[in-house]
């Protein structure tokens, strides 16, 4: 499969396009000689152009169906680009309103979109891994041998951060809208104590006022705790992941970049989701990547994850 031009869609959100990662780069290896465009929405714009898969990169990807002429103008440039085949990798109702938007003469298209010439329908996709469901999806269009997401391609600077040699990431954030997705501050604080007791620096990632606040309650438990809040870029992340002894945190986008940047990693889940459909794997052989699911993380203790660190990594954590 080479030449013409091949657009790839992928809208959201930063774990889930992390996800979708190595589909792109097995992609751009099938249409060696095309014109690749990724369709996406602006936060993802640098992991695109990071990437070094694409051309060009959209980012007018998700216009509001309220703004009709925003809607149309995606539509028209679509229509005007006339590609050879799109790979819808986000896989939702929306981007399967617009195959329907681009009939009477749509692409070739390899989606879950009813009608489509590789059609993967939404019944195969539930209750799977995200990378399966892809794989299986891009082997309908002969698209086979997806590699992990490794996030190789994917730079930044840890060493601006000046941290000692040995330390260990911690993930305390989450989406603002899905409160049980995070682990308790104060349990995050013990573990950063534990830490500390046992040689190991606490790092704590994130972004914005919210985490900033995560950070300092877990710096009143354990003051060697460093705070990077606000501070790291995608790239940085991958950076201190690289180097970092161990990555512990909620189902979040820090954690999908530090484990499938290749390190050593804890996601912790509540029942609120699920690590069977969506938890990072392994970028690299000899990595471990494990996950710790309770129905309720207020009721997961310190002791425990303490215990699954020693369990799965040989850390031992003193109380």
């Amino acid at each position: 499969m080479t030449g013409g031009r091949i657009l790839v869609i992928k809208l959201s959100a930063l774990g889930d396009f992390i996800q979708a990662s190595g589909a792109m780069e097995a992609i751009a290896r099938a249409h060696a000689g095309a014109r690749l465009t990724l369709l996406t929405t602006p936060p993802y714009e640098g992991l695109g152009r990071a990437a070094g898969f694409f051309d060009e990169i959209w980012t007018d990807g998700r216009p509001a169906w309220t703004d009709l002429p925003a809607v149309a103008g995606l539509i028209g440039r679509l229509r005007r680009a006339r590609f050879d085949r799109v790979y819808d990798l986000q896989g939702q109702s929306r981007t399967d309103r617009y195959f329907q938007l681009l009939r009477p003469d749509p692409p070739e298209w390899c989606g879950a979109a009813w009608g489509c010439a590789f059609r993967h329908p939404q019944p195969l996709r539930q209750q799977r891994h995200i990378q399966d469901v892809l794989a299986d999806q891009l082997a309908l269009a002969g698209v086979r041998d997806i590699p992990r997401p490794h996030l190789r391609w994917l730079e930044g600077d840890a060493a601006r951060f000046a941290l000692p040699p040995a330390y260990v990431l911690l993930a305390p954030g989450g989406a603002a809208h899905r409160p049980q997705k995070r682990w308790p501050a104060p349990r995050f604080g013990e573990l950063a104590r534990r830490l500390a007791a046992s040689g190991l620096t606490p790092v704590v990632l994130g972004h914005g006022a919210e985490e900033a606040a995560l950070a300092q309650a877990i710096q009143a438990i354990e003051p060697a705790t460093v705070s990077l809040v606000g501070e790291t870029s995608f790239g940085d992340i991958a950076a201190l992941a690289r180097d970092a002894r161990l990555a512990v945190g909620n189902d979040t986008g820090p954690m999908q970049i530090a484990a499938s940047a290749g390190a050593p990693s804890l996601i912790l889940f509540s029942a609120d989701s699920d690590p069977a459909m969506s938890a990072p794997r392994a970028s690299r052989e000899g990595q471990t990547v494990e996950t710790l699911r309770v129905e309720d993380l207020q009721d997961l203790s310190a002791d425990v994850v303490a215990e699954r660190l020693f369990q799965a990594f040989g850390t031992s954590l003193t109380p």
